[in-house]
């Protein structure tokens, strides 16, 4: 069963709503007694990287999350608050995958905020993919991006440059899209993390 990370910064109903749609099991974590209910996790988020990390390090859950050993998902400010370092508040994050968040540098030819349907690439086989075509498209809704890293990068997109739309670093996922606003791959997606 998945455990929900609530911390307030995070769009629950959205998401809530596709696992319901899936038959997926969920609960809520608020405390950090309740991890022991779950066998994986999401961190979702919607907002301000700095904003959500002090939301984040206000509940008193870090602690726990760094050491978590069940797989972990963090959605779009989620997957952000597991890298490093964000420019956006140049806050310091989780730091669980060493590298940074950084802004699209707005131009003529781009839009910041980076919004619609994108083609995702996957770099290598993996799990959190399978049965998705290597470049599906997924829903995007960000102005900051994940710095592109071979070691770390599991798919990739282009919007004026390349950069990360899905990260991993050991039980450690991380994706930029919303797989739950996603169609059939986001909800191909989230099942396969059901059953990692």
């Amino acid at each position: 069963m998945i455990g929900i990370i609530q911390y307030g910064a995070g769009n629950i109903f959205s998401l809530t709503a596709a696992l319901d749609r899936l038959g997926i099991r969920y609960g809520m974590i608020s405390h950090e007694s309740d991890f022991e209910q779950y066998d994986r996790y999401i961190i979702p988020g919607v907002g301000h990287a700095g904003a959500a990390m002090g939301k984040l390090e206000n509940t008193g859950l870090v602690p726990a999350i760094r050491q978590l050993k069940k797989p972990v998902l963090g959605v779009c400010v989620g997957m952000q608050l597991i890298t490093a370092f964000s420019e956006e508040g140049n806050a310091g994050l989780l730091n669980i995958v060493p590298v940074k968040t950084l802004r699209f540098q707005e131009d003529t030819s781009l839009k910041v905020p980076h919004t619609g349907w994108n083609r995702v690439y996957s770099r290598e086989t993996d799990d959190l993919f399978k049965g998705i075509d290597q470049d599906a498209y997924f829903y995007f809704v960000h102005s900051y991006f994940i710095e592109y890293n071979n070691l770390y990068t599991l798919a990739s997109t282009q919007y004026g440059i390349e950069f990360s739309a899905a990260i991993r670093k050991d039980n450690f996922f991380g994706v930029q899209f919303h797989p739950e606003k996603s169609g059939s791959a986001g909800e191909t997606l989230l099942k396969n993390f059901a059953h990692l």
